[in-house]
């Protein structure tokens, strides 16, 4: 029981009643009642929620109240996943070398998804063995170049070391032939003996290998080995090579390989031949058949050869036999003599001062000290022209210019015995090729074809060479 009185009690009844007697007809009414008003500004919440629980309860059957409570629509928002770019393995594994052009994958897929083994096309495994041999000629490039480097470090440090020895050999003899009371003579005499002595062998193994001219061959095989990747990076960019191509490059390989030979046992370039003989790294041409051509109002039929570029490039054949081969060949001879003498001469003035230097004493007076010193001194200077000079890097060089100028003229008359003018290059390509290797242009080609006519005329000789490159 309340605490209040009777009085009071009733009279909160009779409040409570008029409360809610107003709060229904503000409810019925469109306006807000007092109540309402205080309700939603105390507890705007609470007082919607009773009133609403009240007004369901107490309501008559006829009236009723709907009431709804209206949720805020959230926005939409749309989460962008970036698509991850799919490649086929053929594609990641052509792109991880850095080759843009490269082997097609073929893409032939059976009902059950899995991939059936067949053997490539023609064209296709063309491609994938040029590739191949591609990659050998690379690597090769680099194995010339690292052997190159290395045989250049052999030939300046073998050519100091065996002058320190030779001049320090000589300074001994020297010193003994001056007769200086207080000298050991004995131990100078054994001293420059063995000096000497290590000198001519050190001079005879150098003087066998000649490191200045295998440094030659391998720059020239360096820059061959270029020049053909080059060609087959070309083949696979204009694409579809052939069998034949493949073939051709696989024999341009062997070649080279053959015509500069990484070891030194065995398989060494003859260093001292009977004559020059020019360098060839390129394979051997087949027997070609006679040339018989057709000919129509003085034009051969096709592919850009007429009868004037076929005598055009007869002459600047017998161009460079006349002058350029014949010049580079008497030169390399020249050089193959000098290097010869300089070769025998400098172990020869070593094991002349190695014996002067073994009969140096009191007995045999001091001439035999000055002899190995002379000796000594003139093996030093023969040993620095000979190999600081390269004598034998400049013998290679007129080899390979003399392998060159043959290269180029066996191209021409390759290409004019050729009868069927459908397997010719193009005739003008051609004339561009010929008149780029000589370092010309094409009038220039044009007006040295028009030298041995002139030559033949007036009984002079040709006074201009082929190449002016070389």
């Amino acid at each position: 029981m309340p605490s209040e009185s009777p009085s009071l009690f009733i009279l909160n009844i009779c409040q409570h009643k008029f409360f809610f007697s107003n709060l229904l007809k503000g409810a019925n009414s469109n306006t807000n009642s007092p109540a309402e008003e205080i309700l939603n500004k105390k507890h705007p919440h609470m007082a919607s929620l009773q009133a609403s629980n009240f007004l369901a309860s107490s309501s008559s059957p006829s009236k009723q109240i709907h009431a709804a409570i209206s949720v805020p629509k959230l926005p939409s928002i749309r989460f962008s996943v970036p698509k991850v770019p799919t490649k086929s393995l053929s594609v990641e594994l052509n792109t991880r070398d850095g080759f843009i052009n490269t082997i097609p994958f073929q893409k032939n897929v059976t009902g059950n998804g899995i991939p059936p083994v067949q053997e490539s096309s023609s064209a296709s495994m063309a491609t994938v063995q040029l590739y191949a041999i591609l990659e050998s000629v690379i690597d090769r490039v680099e194995m010339h170049n690292n052997v190159g480097q290395q045989r250049e470090n052999w030939n300046a440090l073998l050519l100091n070391s065996i002058n320190m020895i030779t001049l320090t050999a000589a300074t001994m003899a020297g010193v003994t032939a001056t007769g200086s009371a207080g000298i050991s003579v004995l131990g100078l005499k054994l001293a420059s003996t063995l000096l000497f002595s290590a000198a001519t062998g050190m001079l005879v193994m150098m003087n066998k290998i000649q490191p200045s001219q295998l440094v030659e061959e391998q720059r020239n095989a360096t820059r061959l080995f270029k020049q053909l990747q080059g060609q087959i990076e070309t083949l696979l960019a204009i694409g579809s090579p052939s069998k034949e191509e493949v073939k051709d490059a696989m024999e341009k390989v062997l070649a080279l390989d053959k015509a500069y030979p990484l070891p030194l046992l065995g398989v060494m370039l003859e260093k001292f031949p009977e004559s020059l003989e020019p360098a060839v790294w390129w394979p051997k041409t087949q027997s070609q058949k006679t040339n018989k051509q057709k000919h129509s109002n003085g034009k051969v039929e096709s592919n850009g050869w007429t009868e004037e570029l076929e005598l055009e490039m007869r002459q600047v054949v017998e161009v460079i036999k006349r002058k350029d081969s014949e010049d580079y060949e008497r030169l390399g001879n020249k050089a193959l003599k000098m290097n010869k003498v300089l070769a025998a001469s400098g172990p020869l003035l070593t094991g002349i001062a190695a014996l002067g230097s073994a009969f140096m004493g009191p007995s045999n007076g001091p001439w035999a000290a000055i002899m190995a010193a002379v000796a000594g001194a003139l093996a030093s200077a023969v040993n620095t022209f000979e190999h600081g000079g390269q004598v034998g890097m400049v013998f290679e060089m007129y080899r390979n210019n003399a392998g060159f100028f043959k290269l180029v003229q066996e191209s021409i008359e390759s290409t004019l015995s050729e009868s069927d003018l459908g397997e010719r290059e193009n005739g003008e390509l051609f004339e561009m090729k010929v008149a780029l290797q000589l370092g010309r242009s094409l009038s220039q080609l044009r007006d040295l074809a028009k030298k041995p006519s002139y030559s033949c005329i007036d009984g002079s000789p040709i006074d201009e060479f082929a190449s002016k490159l070389f």
